[in-house]
């Protein structure tokens, strides 16, 4: 490991600013630098010390000459050693905090830059973690991290899922890999609001389930008693299966996914719902526009679609999505029901969300009375500065 004293220099221009990244903003572009040759010759995940234009030193970053993001800031004190000790410290304090949330060790463990790990994603499935390093610098030290997570948490298997958008822009290969222990032989059965969820930790999406949506699961909940619910979007059953565990009398799953649907029936039956549970595979367009035509009605539709909004420059073209997922769900709850609409788009603020969905439940015809306005649990935390943190947005709308 590098001692402080012998890392090299990256420092800010003039014009950069320098005072966003003193309160806490924890980026510096590739156009904020002064880039001479020695710079722009780091290798990605190299660690280096940012200095201000006045050569004050601000902290150790990280650093990806292959990024739009040039350096992420790992700790503000500029002689700190990035070793297994200091990745222990980081999962000790995310740990006591999910420890005092959660009865059981299912939970977000390590939620990127909002838990002093930039780009790292870790999430716990009982004695199995699941690891995301989406950035470069957690691939070079992935060895001593994962040794810290090990004598933290205890696990015994550690699985890396390296494929995403986030790992191809730091120009990282796909090379998801079982770093400790074992896979999971079956889905692993997890509990959350009631219902059980079927997380496949391995073929699955993104970890193997979305831990985000749990408070949102649980306040549709709140609303499926003897409801008749579509779950549109579903993956492996997120509001269904709560719905269901609320005392909905029916639901629909709707994906485009045959194996997250098996997934869905699977958590359906191990809780007992299997006979007030269906599912129907598909384009989740085309489903709403179909059961639009059957006249079908239901008293509580949720969407939770992926990100069509990933980046600003799909901004337009992303609301303009929620707008027609709006439109089209809207028609299918009964009057007096309840109409649930989610984006997980960081770059659609809830304001723009908000917006695009009204103009879709007006587009169809209905009146709405905005009741809740729901986010990501604590176990995926909000980084003030950062506004990429607070991605996940849930509007309940009754119509």
């Amino acid at each position: 490991m590098n001692m402080p004293s012998s890392l090299p220099i990256v420092r800010l221009k003039p014009k950069a600013n320098a005072r966003a990244i003193r309160h806490g903003f924890p980026w510096v572009y590739d156009n904020e630098l002064v880039t001479d040759r020695r710079t722009k010759g780091l290798a990605p995940g190299a660690l280096a010390v940012l200095e201000d234009e006045n050569r004050h030193a601000m902290g150790v970053v990280a650093t990806n000459p292959n990024s739009r993001i040039f350096c992420r800031m790992l700790d503000r004190d500029p002689e700190a050693v990035i070793d297994q000790a200091w990745f222990a410290e980081k999962f000790a304090r995310a740990l006591a905090m999910r420890s005092r949330l959660y009865a059981t060790p299912f939970y977000r463990l390590i939620h990127a830059e909002a838990d002093g790990l930039p780009g790292v994603v870790v999430d716990r499935f009982g004695d199995t973690a699941v690891v995301q390093p989406n950035a470069a610098w957690s691939e070079v030290l992935l060895a001593p991290m994962i040794a810290a997570l090990v004598e933290v948490t205890g696990v015994a298997n550690v699985i890396k899922n390296a494929s995403g958008r986030a790992r191809s822009l730091e120009g990282l290969e796909d090379d998801s890999a079982v770093l400790v222990g074992a896979a999971p032989d079956a889905p692993v059965h997890v509990v959350m609001n009631g219902a059980t969820y079927m997380a496949d930790l391995t073929g699955g999406q993104k970890t193997g389930l979305f831990y985000d949506q749990r408070p949102n699961h649980g306040f549709a909940a709140s609303l499926c008693k003897d409801a008749k619910v579509l779950d549109v979007f579903s993956h492996v059953g997120g509001f269904s299966l709560a719905g269901l565990a609320g005392g909905a009398s029916q639901a629909l799953a709707v994906d485009g996914s045959a194996p997250a649907l098996a997934l869905a029936e699977a958590g359906a039956a191990a809780a007992g719902f299997g006979d007030k549970f269906a599912t129907r595979k598909g384009d989740a367009f085309e489903v709403l526009t179909a059961l639009g035509e059957e006249g079908a009605k239901f008293d509580v539709v949720i969407c939770d679609p992926p990100a069509f909004a990933p980046s600003k420059p799909a901004l337009e073209k992303g609301l303009r999505a929620y707008e027609r997922v709006a439109r089209l769900a809207a028609p299918l709850v009964s009057d007096g029901g309840y109409l649930g609409l989610c984006s997980c788009s960081h770059a659609a603020d809830v304001a723009r969300f908000r917006g695009a969905s009204l103009r879709g439940i007006g587009r169809a015809g209905r009146q709405a009375q905005l009741i809740h306005t729901g986010f990501a649990g604590p176990d995926h935390p909000l980084m003030p500065q950062l506004a990429e943190s607070g991605y996940l947005k849930s509007l309940f709308f009754r119509l």
